[in-house]
């Protein structure tokens, strides 16, 4: 099981692809804040939902001052046909290898139907624009959980 990260931490640093095959970086977020949300995959009831839900407030976050990069296990490929498909606008990268989703504690031992199961943990981690952890919260329900983000967040 991997270790959840704790406000104050520094966010661990990845470059995964996006919907485009892109290289997308934490580092490239430097001076902003970023709201990285891990979500165990694209074009599925619940992660649509959280998705459609982070497309629907993009202008209000980045307002405030965020950025906001969704993680999956997903390849490229199928993080297009959901950005196509749901019309979304956040940035989504692909972790197949699943080595950030470990890095942020957001892969490991979850019960999922009463089953002890490993998989992707729903989970979101607020970085603040030195790259430190400001919040970091898992087994977040995939709805109503970005109202909730901004509301604690104060947006």
């Amino acid at each position: 099981m991997s270790e959840r990260l704790q406000p104050g931490d520094t966010a661990p640093a990845f470059t995964l692809p996006d919907a485009d095959g892109k290289e997308v970086s934490l580092g490239d977020h430097k001076g902003r804040k970023v709201i990285v949300y891990f979500y165990p995959a694209a074009l599925t009831p619940g992660c649509t939902k959280q998705a459609c839900d982070f497309t629907d407030n993009l202008v209000l976050l980045a307002g405030a001052g965020y950025d906001v990069i969704g993680v999956s296990p997903d390849k490229p490929e199928k993080l297009a046909k959901f950005r196509e498909k749901e019309s979304l606008k956040v940035t989504l990268v692909g972790d197949p290898s699943k080595e950030t989703l470990a890095a942020y504690g957001a892969f490991g031992e979850k019960k999922l139907y009463g089953k002890t199961v490993t998989g992707v943990i729903r989970s979101t981690v607020v970085v603040d624009e030195e790259g430190k952890v400001e919040h970091a919260l898992y087994n977040v329900k995939a709805t109503g959980h970005v109202a909730k983000i901004i509301k604690d967040l104060g947006v």
